[in-house]
Formats: structure tokens, sequence, C-alpha cells
């Protein structure tokens, strides 16, 4: 039997919360649990009216608890605070409309396995902006440190432009389990928190 995905839902907003959970209670593939029951395997869910200070102070409350990795339900605006929430372990994001039962357990699906999934002018705005800190600010000062093989740089490149574990598998001739053991060995080194993190610390370093 399939292991069902422990996950923490938190909101704000008290109704969104319970709607929230209301839906996932119904996914056989989910086990909803308590403050109390939250460890490093649980994923959060955030919902949020927009991914502001108060959201990611949401965040943190829900980290400390011992929850590494989220789903955020949200709209996103402001790059800088988006940077904040991937930096803390937020690897799934999707809007309100989008929140079916059917999308909630994809998105907790990938967030469970290490993976990330953002929509794509999400992701573009978040690779733009670590882009410019690395152009604008890190280059100029000489900052840029080097640490990742030729073919870790080159999964990061492919997952950077949102390619899933067996694309890359299939555009670099690797089996799955090489691309999977790969990337957890960069997560790991480099103390990430997930593959989104993972892109970001590449860019923002100039690895990439």
């Amino acid at each position: 039997m399939t292991r069902r995905i422990p996950t923490y839902v938190r909101s704000l907003d008290m109704i969104s919360a319970a709607g929230l959970t209301a839906t996932l209670h119904t996914c056989p593939e989910v086990a909803v649990v308590s403050a109390e029951e939250v460890d490093s395997g649980t994923v959060g869910v955030i919902a949020a009216t927009a991914l502001d200070d108060a959201t990611i102070d949401l965040i943190k409350d829900v980290r400390a608890l011992g929850c590494r990795q989220f789903v955020l339900i949200s709209s996103v605006e402001q790059d800088m605070t988006l940077m904040h929430a991937v930096e803390l372990g937020v690897c799934a994001v999707a809007g309100r409309a989008e929140a079916t039962a059917t999308r909630l357990v994809q998105l907790l699906r990938v967030a469970a396995e290490g993976e990330a999934t953002m929509p794509a002018n999400v992701l573009g705005r978040l690779l733009k902006h670590v882009s410019r800190l690395q152009h604008d600010v890190l280059a100029p000062q000489g900052l840029n440190v080097v640490g990742l093989s030729d073919r870790e740089t080159e999964m990061l490149r492919l997952v950077s432009r949102g390619m899933s574990t067996r694309e890359i598998a299939g555009e670099l001739n690797y089996s799955e389990r090489t691309v999977k053991n790969v990337l957890h060995g960069v997560t790991t080194r480099f103390q990430l928190r997930n593959r989104s993190h993972a892109v970001a610390y590449a860019l923002h370093e100039g690895l990439i």
C-alpha cells in the first residue's frame, strides 16, 4: 500500500484552512496531521490571499514545528518575498482557483519527493530575479563560488527549465535513480531544502 502523504494545513484565514482541510480529507493519498504530529517528512500547505510578510511569518511558524517542504496556495506578486519563501522550503505554488483535490495531491506528491513545480510565470520571475542579483550585485564584487561538477551543473540547468526527473534522465542518458541521487547530493552538500532552492542557489552563485 502506498504511504499516505502527511500534510499540515495552515492559513491566517480560518475559513480557508477549514476548506482546504476538508478537501484533503477526501483524498485517500493524504493524511492530514495535527501540529503535534508534524515532522521533517510532513508537507505544509499554506493558504494565503497574497505572499506577503505575514505569510512568510506563517511559513516560519510551521517550519519551527519541523516541516521542511511547503505547498503555497496564493497569488505571488513580490519577487523578493518569493525568494524568501523558496529559501524557507516552498517548492510548489498554485493559485486558489487551481486548488482542486486532484491538483493538491499532485502538488503534495511533488513536494514530498523533494521536487518542485511552479507556474511558468512565477518560475521565470524567480530565475530572472536571482540572475539580476548575480549580475548586478555579486559579479561586480568578484563573488562567485565554484562547487558543482559539470554533471551537477547541467542537471540544475535542466531543472531550471522545468524538466522532470524523467525528462532530465532522457536528455542526459542517465537513469532516473542517478538523476535523483545527483540532485540529492547537491541539496545535501550545500544544505539546501529542495530543487528550487538548489537552482536559486546555483544562479545566486553564478554556477549556472
